[in-house]
Order: C-alpha cells, then sequence, then structure tokens
C-alpha cells in the first residue's frame, strides 16, 4: 500500500487562484519555455517536461525542487497543455522523490484562457529551499517487476491508443486508452464514470494496479492518477514503459485478428 495516502488529485481553477493570492501555493508549468513566455498562470515557474526527462534522477528531481522554492511543506500545483498528462509525469516524480503534497490543475492551460481567466507574463523570482529526499518505492514498478506481480494477481494497464495496443503490448495487460479518461474540459472523468469504467474491467478498489504507456509514463502517469482519484492507492507506475520492455526483449503480446469492435476499447 502506498504510504503517502493523497486526500485530492486535482484543485480546481477557482481553489488555485484563491491559493495563488494568499501566495500559499507554489505552481509548475510544465509546458515549453517559448510557450510558457507567452503567458501563464500568474506566479507559476516553467519546468518543461524535456528538462525533467534529461535527468529525471532522483537527486536531479531534489535539486529542481528547492531551486523552485519547494520544502518540504510546500503545496504544489501542476499543469500543462496536455489533458495533464505531462503534468501528472511531473507530480508523480515529485511523489516518488517523497513530496505530498502535489496535485493537477483539473483542466489545461488552453481551458484557463478560455474561461477568460488572468495570466501572465513575468517569471516570479524564487527563494531557495530545502527539500527531504525521501524516495516512495512502492510507487514505481520497474521491468523486472511486472510478470512477477501479475503473476501474483496484479493488473497491467496499457494508457496507449487502441491501436498501439492491438499491435503489441506487455503479455496480459488490458487497454485503457488514456483519451478514456478525461471529460469535456477537465483532465479527468467524474470519479462516478470512472469507477464504471474501472468496474467493466474488473479493478476493485482493493487491485493492485500496473500502469505503462509508450515510453516516458506520461499517458499512464494521467492513468495512475485517474486510478488514485477514485480511492485505488495500491499502484505503481512502470516510468520506462513500453520503450524499456521492447529494448530487453521481453515477451510482447498480439492481438491476433483485430475486428473492428476491438478498436473501440468501450
Amino acid at each position: 500500500m502506498c504510504c503517502l495516502s493523497k486526500e485530492k488529485i486535482t484543485i480546481d481553477a477557482d481553489k488555485l487562484r484563491s491559493e495563488i493570492r494568499d501566495k500559499s501555493v507554489r505552481v509548475l508549468d510544465i509546458r515549453k519555455e517559448e510557450d510558457y513566455k507567452q503567458g501563464h498562470i500568474p506566479g507559476a515557474i516553467n519546468l518543461p517536461l524535456a528538462t525533467l526527462l534529461a535527468d529525471d534522477s532522483p537527486e536531479k528531481v531534489l535539486q529542481f525542487a528547492q531551486s523552485f522554492g519547494i520544502g518540504d511543506e510546500t503545496p504544489v500545483v501542476v499543469y500543462d497543455d496536455t489533458f495533464g498528462a505531462l503534468a501528472s509525469r511531473v507530480a508523480w516524480t515529485l511523489e516518488y522523490i517523497g513530496h505530498k503534497d502535489v496535485t493537477l490543475l483539473d483542466i489545461t492551460y488552453s481551458t484557463w484562457k478560455k474561461l477568460g481567466l488572468e495570466s501572465d507574463k513575468e517569471s516570479p523570482s524564487v527563494v531557495k529551499s530545502n527539500h527531504s529526499l525521501k524516495l516512495q518505492p512502492q510507487i514505481l514498478a520497474t521491468s523486472d517487476y511486472l510478470l512477477p506481480a501479475k503473476e501474483q494477481g496484479a493488473i497491467l494497464i496499457d494508457n496507449r491508443e487502441r491501436l498501439n495496443f492491438l499491435e503489441q503490448h506487455i503479455p496480459g495487460a488490458i487497454n485503457i486508452p488514456y483519451r478514456m479518461l478525461s471529460s469535456g474540459q477537465n483532465i479527468l472523468r467524474p470519479k462516478e464514470d470512472l469507477k464504471r469504467l474501472m468496474g467493466n474491467r474488473n479493478i476493485k478498489p482493493n487491485s493492485a494496479i500496473i500502469t505503462y504507456c509508450g515510453s516516458v509514463g506520461t499517458l499512464s502517469g494521467l492513468g495512475y492518477y485517474a486510478l488514485k482519484s477514485i480511492g485505488i492507492e495500491n499502484v505503481k507506475l512502470y516510468v520506462r514503459s513500453f520503450k524499456e520492455w521492447k529494448s530487453l526483449e521481453k515477451p510482447i503480446e498480439k492481438q491476433q485478428d483485430a475486428n473492428y469492435w476491438d478498436l473501440s476499447a468501450e
């Protein structure tokens, strides 16, 4: 079980605006630097996902957190403009180094703008902070862990597009394409919808689950938080995902003779 039990996965725009006014939150913008410079949520700090992925070792992530003024108790909100997937990967990474208070903005920056909410072009000045390093291995799955875990009843969820899954996937995985996790302007569907979606796939609140996607754990990061949002605690992210799995020449399964209905995933 995860010892970092999260009461809230997402935060809405009104609540975030209030916390920004109170200066009680650190906001991370995960978009590219050029997009950030054209306008961002007031007070947000830019951390392009590519910058994080260049070296996402715990020690480097800790350096990022401290340079952004994130201490052990600092509330952090992460957002992007990519349906929450990039923000999810960064939020998970902060969780992995032991940061407890990290949430996802429940809308993208484009939606924030469409709602007519305020934006800024200034980069905030930040005072460095200290943050401890308390790794949370229980939310990370490695390639060697997957098949033994599955043999013991863990459920593997592939969050890639349906066609990619049908072409090849980790043996025994089930497919829940990332597009099925969001609704309308929100990065995640309402909890009751998600509970029904998971229930239809025999995923129970006490299930042990591992999510993965194509390469760097973005789509599956969104899957990770979708599961967390409905109270499923025992979830791990296979962060290196299918790209690593293939490179290690691990077993691969293909859907034979896929028909039209296989493409829907519903």
